[in-house]
């Protein structure tokens, strides 16, 4: 391709998504190590967002109390120890699935890159949802 580069070498290169399906041929290792990087990537994040967005086995306890939801039979503490059972894994697996997706993406030789297209679309899916909020509130202006 004109106009285009690409890393050849070192870890640039490997953490790069492959070109075509000629080079995941070519070099099977890149292919997987660009995956393996990927999708443990995505998982780790997704870990880490659920801790930042305060959607943590904790914070979801907390919600369910505010609101007094409960499990019954549990109190806050055993709630987060039941709820630490599923909200990490959830989130891990979710990363992985949205990985997998971009990976995709950038195997099939998507216009742009996969990761590209996924930040796209999460960017117009919460501008979506702010406008969804202050029609709700029946707002007339809206802030971005």
């Amino acid at each position: 391709m004109a106009g285009h580069q690409s890393p050849i070498g070192g870890l640039a290169y490997y953490i790069s998504p492959p070109q075509s399906l000629y080079d995941i041929q070519r070099d099977p290792a890149h292919a997987i190590i660009y995956t393996v990087f990927v999708l443990s990537s995505c998982a780790f994040f997704s870990r880490i967002w659920i801790d930042v967005s305060g959607s943590s086995s904790r914070d979801v306890a907390k919600q369910f109390m505010d609101q007094e939801l409960l499990i019954e039979g549990m109190r806050e503490d055993s709630m987060v120890k039941y709820l630490n059972r599923y909200i990490p894994t959830a989130a891990a697996f979710g990363g992985v699935c949205i990985g997998a997706l971009s990976i995709f993406a950038d195997f099939m030789g998507a216009i742009g890159s996969g990761t590209g297209i996924l930040l796209a679309v999460t960017i117009i899916y919460q501008y979506f949802e702010q406008i969804a909020k202050e029609k709700e509130k029946g707002a007339d202006t809206f802030i971005f």
